[in-house]
């Protein structure tokens, strides 16, 4: 089996296109259907079932897939080893969300910027479940979660910080002053970004266990969120870290209201994979700077 055929099968096993397989490693459509064609002729068997427009694994094109990834990584990990000491290089795709990307890797990006500049980090904004659905399907390297569960199916990760999370309101807001219980919080005015992130998901679902309804509305920004807030359209749980600057000036205060779940920020990739150099490098350095925000 030659490698760049099972370079090839893996992407379209990827993504389920010959298109966008095509577009995504540069070749033309006929020249993906000839490789895959070859491999299937080299393996006597057929990898994929074509249904009209669709296309699906077979069995034993589900049985390569794994053996597949393994080639392809140890392939980039001996070419690596082979290069021994030159700089680290390479792209690296990364999933990430609006919080994280603004308000704790800075310091990351700024320091891979300016000491590692053959590393071309892409950033892809996507949340919890797409990020994690990204990550098991190979299109994400690595990608940043901000979770309560910490054990995620088919991907290793590892908590980089506590995720401290802050409920806040305008400073001429009803309940600025007051200790306040969940069901204080019943029939307010709420504000969140979209659906999907873990913090907004929790906090509906703390308000609908007591039964009372949970209409948020939604901004889609953190800062579209926080100026509505300061404009006193309604309360926003967000986390703390967003929100230092206006909670130090004042445009935004804190209630007395203390979330009953935790988030942890985590770094995650798919289970098995071995991460090439720059990736581990990746790693170290987001383990390192973004844990020392706290």
């Amino acid at each position: 089996m030659e490698l760049r055929l099972l370079v090839t099968f893996e992407k379209v096993a990827t993504v389920l296109s010959f298109t966008r397989a095509a577009a995504e490693l540069s070749y033309a459509q006929s020249s993906v259907t000839s490789q895959i064609r070859a491999l299937e002729d080299s393996l006597g068997t057929q990898l994929f079932d074509r249904l009209g427009s669709r296309i699906r694994l077979t069995e034993a094109g589900e049985r390569l897939l794994p053996y597949a990834r393994r080639i392809i990584e140890l392939s980039e990990e001996a070419r690596a080893a082979v290069a021994g000491t030159e700089e680290p290089s390479g792209t690296l795709a990364v999933g990430t969300m609006e919080s994280l990307t603004s308000y704790r890797l800075p310091p990351l990006l700024e320091f891979f910027h300016h000491r590692y500049p053959k590393v071309r980090l892409s950033l892809r904004t996507t949340l919890g479940d797409e990020t994690r659905q990204a990550l098991r399907q190979g299109t994400y390297d690595v990608g940043f979660l901000m979770e309560a569960e910490t054990a995620h199916p088919g991907l290793e990760s590892e908590v980089l910080a506590v995720e401290p999370l802050a409920l806040v309101a305008s400073p001429e807001h009803p309940l600025n002053g007051r200790e306040l219980a969940t069901a204080d919080l019943l029939g307010q005015s709420l504000l969140a970004t979209e659906p999907g992130c873990a913090y907004r998901d929790l906090f509906e679902r703390e308000l609908t266990s007591l039964g009372g309804p949970a209409d948020f509305m939604e901004f889609g920004t953190i800062e579209a969120t926080k100026r509505a807030t300061a404009a006193g359209l309604g309360i926003a749980l967000l986390p703390q870290i967003t929100v230092a600057a206006e909670l130090a000036e004042g445009s935004l205060v804190r209630l007395d209201w203390e979330p009953p779940f935790t988030l942890r920020t985590q770094l995650a990739w798919r289970s098995g994979k071995r991460l090439p150099a720059h990736a581990r490098l990746f790693l170290e350095q987001a383990r390192k700077l973004v844990s020392e925000q706290g």
